[in-house]
C-alpha cells in the first residue's frame, strides 16, 4: 500500500515527492471531491494525506469518510503556512464520532 497527497501547495508536494509520495495540487472543492473519488477506487492507496486548507473546503465529506471507511486512512496535515491547529480538528472529529465534547 502506498501514500497519496492532496495539497494546495507546490512546496508541500515537492517535499513529499522527495520521500517518494506522489500527489496532486488542487485549489477548488470540485477537484478535491473528484480526486478523493479516484483515491477511493484505487486499492493500492492505503493512506491519503490531505492539507488542512483542502479539508476546510469539504469538511463534512472528509469527516464522513473518516468515520465510515476503513480504507484509505485519511490524515490531515498542515502545509508550510500552518493554518488552524491540527489538535482542534482531531478534537472535533472525536467529538463528532462519540457525541461528547472534549
Amino acid at each position: 500500500m502506498k501514500f497519496f497527497l492532496l495539497t494546495d501547495n507546490i512546496d508541500t508536494l515537492m517535499g513529499m515527492r522527495l520521500v517518494g509520495i506522489e500527489g496532486v495540487i488542487i485549489h477548488d472543492r470540485k477537484k478535491v471531491l473528484q480526486e478523493i473519488e479516484k483515491v477511493l477506487h484505487d486499492d493500492s492507496i492505503g493512506i491519503l494525506l490531505i492539507t488542512t486548507k483542502l479539508v476546510d473546503l469539504c469538511p463534512e465529506v472528509i469527516s464522513e469518510l473518516k468515520l465510515k471507511r476503513s480504507r484509505p486512512l485519511i490524515v490531515e496535515i498542515p502545509d508550510r503556512h500552518g493554518g488552524k491547529k491540527i489538535g482542534v480538528s482531531i478534537d472535533e472529529y472525536v467529538s463528532d464520532a462519540i457525541g461528547v465534547k472534549l
